[in-house]
């Protein structure tokens, strides 16, 4: 059986604010915004070729009623074929983004990190051989990662 990453839940304080960063400057898909009562929006918004997107919104129901402060999230990860041209789009549109630094040598070791406007840290992780295919064929055993 498969069990696939489909949706994270990014705590935020300002629904429209975060949309509006994450469709116009990261570059993300809005594939809903509905609100589903009157305490409850949902935006899932999903990056160009993932197969995980995010949701943001108000008065999203958690299974023990807690929810995660906005700002909160550390370590969330995009992985991206040319990290020189992920960064520089990046730069294009506005978002404050470190420069790709090589954590370690080979596919795989170099990285750039930005925040959303709560700060939700994101790293950029480049794996080139995602331009020929999905990151977890080249993983596999025999997958021939580069």
């Amino acid at each position: 059986m498969d069990w696939t990453l489909e949706v994270i839940v990014v705590p935020v304080s300002d629904v429209d604010r975060a949309k509006e960063f994450y469709r116009d400057k990261v570059g993300f898909n809005v594939d809903i915004d509905t609100r589903v009562t009157d305490e409850t929006r949902i935006v899932q918004l999903t990056p160009p070729g993932s197969g995980c997107s995010i949701v943001i919104g108000e008065g999203i129901p958690t299974p023990d009623g807690r929810a995660p402060e906005p700002g909160s999230y550390i370590g969330l990860q995009l992985v991206v074929a040319d990290i020189k041209a992920a960064h520089a789009e990046l730069v294009e549109r506005g978002v404050e983004v470190t420069d790709p630094m090589e954590i370690a040598p080979g596919d795989g070791g170099t990285f750039m990190h930005f925040a959303d406007p709560d700060g939700n840290a994101w790293a950029v992780q480049e794996y080139r051989v995602r331009a020929t295919k999905p990151l977890y064929e080249a993983l596999r055993p025999g997958g021939d990662e580069a």
